[in-house]
């Protein structure tokens, strides 16, 4: 029996592994996705993002555990049989069928009338901003027209659930953009159940409802875009978040969530992310947005300038320590490559792991 059109409360991952031989892409998943819920996994290359939207799409097995819409066990149906839509990095549209055609191609495998075809299709199009291009072949189209007609033919199925594997991958930037928002508000439009999967952070912040980052074949934090932005748990997890400054040095003092740590006799001051005590090993995060070129002060570092750009409004440059530890920095005005500047760090803003990297 198709899943297609069925109305859920939720999809339910239990314990879901997946093994290529003596490899683990997955290792035992817990994760519950809500009715209209946009859902974003996100992690780098090999994290096992794509593997778990393939084995909810049935593409791929899994090896244990089980997948679940609501008390329904579903990964023992066959891809068909789970009538999900699928929206694929690469389009993977048919290059001599039309457009129209492409997008009504689930619904003639289905054995609908043509003239209900027709109809769903024309809707599908109209919705994708995509009216006027039914009879073009895919090939006269631009890569953001043809992912548009990707997404038409996914959810002209009306399916419970869409699945998405990195769909903005082969666009520019400008039509990254643009594709992201139209997504989300065709998301909205429909009030469907999306799950997005993308090694984008950008992407993930401003599409997701809810954030599932993923490290060697498991999940490391799920939350909100805010909560996963200003409280990772982890540092792999700040890394994906733009905490790309990190330095490394030693607690001096502990007090109230707050944590000081010295380097080399600098102190530096941010949030503690776990409990921390003098004398122990840690290592403090920040955005290179937050460690701004400036004059000497609290939670200041000196370093030698290495690079330095202009970006319109700002500068922004990279920069090394004595200790060798290079940093990300922002400022308003341009600075000799080889000078050593003062670099302030927004304590309220950096975060303080246990640990050196």
């Amino acid at each position: 029996m198709s899943l297609a059109s069925t109305s859920f409360s939720e999809l339910r991952l239990d314990r879901v592994s997946r093994a290529f031989g003596n490899f683990n892409a997955l290792n035992e998943i817990d994760l519950v996705i809500n009715k209209g819920e946009f859902v974003a996994l996100l992690g780098p290359s090999g994290c096992g993002k794509s593997t778990a939207l393939n084995c909810i799409a049935g593409l791929l097995g899994t090896t244990g555990g089980g997948i679940y819409i609501d008390n329904q066990r579903i990964d023992q149906l066959k891809p068909e049989d789970r009538g999900f839509g699928m929206v694929f990095q690469n389009y993977a549209l048919f290059p001599h069928m039309t457009v129209r055609q492409n997008v009504g191609f689930g619904l003639k495998m289905r054995g609908l009338p043509k003239e209900e075809i027709e109809r769903r299709s024309n809707a599908a199009l109209a919705l994708v901003r995509l009216q006027g291009q039914g009879d073009k072949l895919p090939g006269h189209l631009s890569g953001g027209q043809q992912q548009r007609v990707a997404i038409a033919r996914a959810i002209v199925i009306e399916p419970p659930l869409v699945l998405m594997d990195e769909p903005l991958s082969n666009l520019d930037a400008k039509l990254r953009l643009e594709m992201r928002a139209e997504i989300r508000r065709i998301h909205n439009q429909l009030g469907a159940t999306t799950i997005y999967v993308t090694h984008d952070q950008d992407e993930a912040l401003s599409l997701a409802d809810r954030i599932v980052v993923l490290r060697d074949g498991s999940i490391r934090q799920v939350g909100t875009p805010r909560e996963l932005y200003e409280s990772p748990h982890y540092l792999d997890v700040a890394e994906f978040m733009g905490f790309r400054n990190k330095v490394a040095g030693k607690v001096v003092r502990a007090r109230d969530g707050q944590v000081t740590i010295s380097v080399n006799g600098t102190e530096l001051t941010g949030t503690a992310t776990s409990p921390l005590s003098p004398g122990d090993e840690a290592l403090l995060a920040a955005r290179g947005d937050d460690v701004i070129e400036g004059s000497s002060g609290p939670n200041a570092i000196h370093a030698t300038v290495e690079t330095i750009e202009y970006r319109g409004r700002e500068y922004v440059g990279t920069a090394r320590t004595t200790e060798g530890m290079e940093l990300i920095f922002h400022g308003s005005r341009n600075v000799t490559l080889g000078s050593e500047i003062a670099l302030q760090i927004a304590s309220e803003r950096a975060l303080v792991f246990a640990g050196h990297g």
